[in-house]
């Protein structure tokens, strides 16, 4: 998806900061910043970052001794 690409003059920018910046979040466009017809900054929509479950608990688990291995206690079940 092409990203919408507006120009705005530095001292319209000051006037309307608040409002600008709102329309560019909720257009998800770009807003060119210009001095004297001079493109001087680039203000751009933040995307949110996708989640993803997959590999969200990696890192978290610990494991303290061998969960492979038997115990040497004897069950009431293998009876």
């Amino acid at each position: 998806m092409q990203m919408k690409i507006e120009q705005v003059g530095a001292g319209v920018f000051k006037a309307k900061c608040l409002s600008l910046l709102d329309e560019v979040e909720k257009k998800h466009m770009q807003l060119i910043i210009t001095k004297h017809g001079k493109p001087v900054a680039r203000l751009v929509c933040i995307e949110k970052e996708k989640f993803s479950l997959y590999g969200c608990m990696k890192n978290s688990v610990v494991i303290k001794a061998n969960v492979v291995a038997g115990i040497d206690e004897k069950w009431e079940a293998d009876e």
